[in-house]
This record gives C-alpha cells, sequence and structure tokens, in this order.
C-alpha cells in the first residue's frame, strides 16, 4: 500500500491542455476515499487550496495529505504530505514540498524553482545534501501541474484516442508522461451519476503497477475538472481512489441524476 497519495498526484497532474477560465480559487478541498483490490478500505487522501503570500509573491498554498486506515494501517503505515506554492497568475510552482512515512520508509525534500535560469535547487533533509538541477522551461512539480493543466482542459479540441504529453519534475529528476483520451462517460458515484472524461496515462511498468496502461482517471466534464475516481492495477492487486467530499468549488458542480 505504498505512495497511496502519489500515486493520485501523478495521475491527475497529467496534460489536459488548452486555455480557458480557471477552474479552481481560494478555500476549494477535496476528499478521496481509497481502497484496496476493490475490498479493503485503504486509506484517505485530501487535496486543499490557501491564497497566500511566498517571497512577496501572490501564491496558492496547495496541501496533500495521505494516510492509511482501518486494519491495513497496522501493519503498513503511511503518512504522506506534499506541498506546492504556485504562483496565482502563472500557474507555476516556486516550492515543492515532499515529507512521507511509507511504513519507515521515510523522505524530506524541498524544491526551490528558478524558472529564468531553468533549474530546480533539491534540498534532501533527510540525507543533508544540496544540488541544483537543471530543468524543462516552465516546470512543473507533481502538484502544480494538476492545477495548471486542470486550467487548460478543453474538451472541444479532444477526440477519442488523442495522446497528450507534457514534463514534470520529482524529486531529482525530470519526467515525461503520454496520456491517451479514451472519451465521454457517465459514472455513479457518492454524490451521484456525473457525466466525466475518461482518460488512460501511461506509466512505466514494473515493481509498483502491472502495465504500462495499468491507470484509469475519471474527472467531472464542467468547468470544475474535477477528478472523480482513479483506478490503477498494481504488481500486487489494484487500488481504487473515489471522491467522498468537497468544497469551495468554483463553478457549479453538475450531477445528472441524484443519489
Amino acid at each position: 500500500m505504498k505512495k497511496l497519495l502519489l500515486i493520485i498526484l501523478a495521475i491527475i497532474s497529467l496534460n489536459l491542455a488548452s486555455a480557458q477560465e480557471s477552474a479552481f480559487k481560494d478555500g476549494e478541498w477535496f476528499k478521496f476515499k481509497m481502497s484496496y483490490s476493490n475490498f479493503f478500505k485503504a486509506g484517505n487522501a485530501t487535496l486543499a487550496v490557501k491564497e497566500t503570500e511566498l517571497y512577496g509573491k501572490p501564491v496558492f498554498h496547495v496541501v496533500g495529505k495521505g494516510w492509511t486506515t482501518g486494519m491495513i494501517k497496522w501493519f503498513f503505515k503511511v503518512k504522506d504530505r506534499y506541498e506546492s506554492y504556485i504562483d496565482v497568475e502563472k500557474i507555476i510552482p516556486y516550492k515543492f514540498i515532499r515529507n512521507i512515512d511509507e511504513g519507515g520508509h521515510k523522505k524530506n525534500i524541498e524544491i526551490d524553482f528558478n524558472h529564468d535560469n531553468k533549474t530546480a535547487f533539491v534540498h534532501n533533509k533527510k540525507h543533508n545534501t544540496k544540488k541544483t538541477i537543471a530543468t524543462k522551461p516552465n516546470v512543473q512539480d507533481m502538484v502544480s501541474m494538476y492545477y495548471y493543466l486542470r486550467n487548460n482542459i478543453n474538451i472541444s479540441t479532444l477526440k477519442p484516442g488523442d495522446e497528450i504529453k507534457t514534463d514534470m519534475f520529482f524529486d531529482e529528476e525530470n519526467y515525461g508522461f503520454k496520456l491517451k483520451y479514451l472519451g465521454e462517460e457517465t459514472i455513479t458515484t457518492d454524490f451521484g451519476e456525473i457525466e466525466a472524461l475518461k482518460f488512460r496515462p501511461y506509466v512505466m511498468a514494473g515493481r509498483v503497477f502491472k502495465e504500462e496502461e495499468s491507470l484509469s482517471l475519471w474527472v467531472s466534464k464542467d468547468k470544475n475538472k474535477v477528478p472523480l475516481r482513479i483506478k490503477a492495477d498494481l504488481a500486487v492487486g489494484s487500488l481504487r481512489a473515489d471522491l467522498e467530499a468537497f468544497k469551495g468549488l468554483k463553478h457549479p458542480f453538475k450531477i445528472v441524476v441524484d443519489n
């Protein structure tokens, strides 16, 4: 049950781009419930947005948390925290923080982005190391990318089968992602039936994911582009995350049929 929040954030951070009205605002909050192999409750995750200042600039401070619950936490405890400070206008990150404890496997990393120089200054607090690494132009971290790309979804330009590529910086590396748009689907959620857009990210098969196409993502077909559901086939078992609660949405949340 490692990397519960990491899986959620990596998936919903993939490229869905084209300029349009902002999809979120200060005070937005999501809560997800996670289950393992469609049977055991695995944990919870939250994402919260708060407008503040960093280095004298207005930013969105986004905090993502993930933790195991129920029986699973007694033999594998997860407590993860991710933070990103994102420029309000440009939606690019100035600072990223990853502080995790996954069954005793711990990381505490802070990254400061210099977009003018196209570099990331990585401070690994656990190992007391510091290094500067070259990045892509206007690089995103795994949290900021979700908010940046969520602002730019335009389904009018997407056709089933379209593939979209993007880049992200995580820990000490630049990553490339590819995402396939699968079309529209109405899904049943805790809130009722909701029209959704379905995507399939390509991931690296191996220790965590079963195959390259092991992930599926559904986001609401409205101006919010809320992540409704994520399903992942893992090397052992599967993981599912469903939106359980929300508040502070910028736009109306469209429900086809109420529960």
